[in-house]
């Protein structure tokens, strides 16, 4: 990682210790590097932009969490105000390191709007919001997920064949995906063989 991703990573983890964002973060990092590496886009703006994106949620409530996101959403203007109080954030972070105004303004349009906007502003957004998606496929994203939503591991995947599967972008991350969803099948199908 660029010596200025670590820089804007070890400012935004303060903000990141809520919600399971830590590991989050660090697995949707990891794949934005694997989209760009195979869909392009610029990861000046990529990586800055997913380090960041979910900062805001340190300043909402967190009884309040669940009501925004997930299968039983309530409040769903919680989840908006997640990604202002991200905004704010991030811009403090990349004026603190005097990170490129342009590539700034770019990021800081990507970070409003990642999860409230449905259409992608440009190679870069589409990027970050399939990586913030994608997590949720992997092992951790799939656990935390099915225990904070009080789903059984059926649910999770149906969920994330049916709803999260038609919000990806790019033909990648629709492949990663795929095969996570396999990988997280056959975890299950050999978790029950065991527990009989």
């Amino acid at each position: 990682m660029k010596p200025v991703f670590e820089k804007i990573r070890q400012l935004a983890k303060p903000f990141l210790n809520t919600r399971h964002n830590d590991v989050h973060t660090a697995i949707s990092t990891r794949l934005a590097f694997e989209l760009l590496k195979c869909e392009g886009g610029d990861e000046d703006i990529v990586i800055p932009a997913i380090l960041l994106h979910d900062t805001g949620w340190k300043r909402v409530p967190a009884e309040l969490h669940l009501k925004a996101f997930g299968p039983n959403t309530t409040e769903p203007e919680l989840n908006r105000r997640h990604e202002i109080e991200s905004v704010k954030i991030a811009k403090e972070i990349l004026q603190a390191i005097k990170h490129d105004p342009e590539k700034s303004k770019k990021i800081l349009e990507i970070i409003d709007g990642h999860d409230s906007r449905p259409k992608a502003l440009s190679l870069d957004d589409m990027i970050v919001k399939d990586a913030d998606k994608l997590w949720r496929y992997s092992k951790a994203g799939f656990n935390i997920d099915v225990e904070r939503f009080g789903e059984s591991p059926e649910q999770g995947l149906e969920r994330l064949r049916t709803h999260i599967f038609a919000q990806l972008f790019t033909l990648t991350a629709k492949e990663i995906a795929s095969a996570k969803l396999v990988r997280r099948a056959n975890e299950k199908a050999v978790e029950c063989k065991t527990t009989r």
